[in-house]
């Protein structure tokens, strides 16, 4: 099932996602839909916050095309080298920026399946598994780049979510006047 991605401006995006305290059916079968959502949306990772839930899970296909779901998931340790790699985020479609980021990490986490596991990656799989995490934190990539840059982007989204929702009541009140007309002609 195709979930609904929230937008920059989103207050969900921005709260401290809690931890998952069993992996059941419902969970995994939460994982499958971002999965479908992620992919149809062109993504390589997508957290929980960003469909309006705020726990502590993550999906990511990567380069190597694995399908990686992380719950609780926890960095345990990051390279000291840095890199910078221009992010983009389903939550903040159509911006790029050139973030950097430590070039490896290890994670820990729980799999689909309930089973903790350790993983150390590095290069796209490393960024995709910190940009992911930062989310489950209420951290968007926008906050870890230029401070400029990313108060333009909100003020930029702000724009966009007012324009929405002036043309919602618009459409709304439009709606109304037909209903009424239709009404006084009964």
């Amino acid at each position: 099932m195709l979930l609904n991605v929230e937008k920059l401006g989103s207050e969900v995006l921005r709260g401290k996602s809690e931890p998952i305290t069993e992996v059941t059916d419902k969970i995994r079968s939460l994982a499958n839909d971002m999965f479908e959502t992620m992919q149809k949306e062109n993504g390589v990772g997508l957290a929980c916050p960003q469909i309006g839930i705020n726990q502590r899970m993550f999906v990511v296909i990567a380069d190597d095309d694995v399908r990686r779901v992380f719950i609780n998931p926890q960095i345990i340790r990051t390279s000291e080298e840095q890199i910078d790699y221009e992010e983009g985020c389903l939550s903040v479609p159509q911006v790029w920026e050139n973030i950097r980021r430590p070039k490896a990490v290890t994670v820990q986490a729980i799999d689909e399946n309930g089973k903790r596991f350790v993983l150390e990656a590095d290069g796209l799989l490393a960024r995709v598994i910190q940009h992911e995490n930062d989310h489950l934190d209420g951290i968007l990539f926008i906050d870890r780049g230029d401070a400029e840059f990313a108060e333009k982007t909100k003020a930029q989204f702000l724009k966009r979510a007012e324009k929405a929702a002036l043309k919602k009541r618009q459409k709304e009140l439009k709606a109304k006047k037909i209903e009424a007309k239709l009404n006084s002609k009964k």
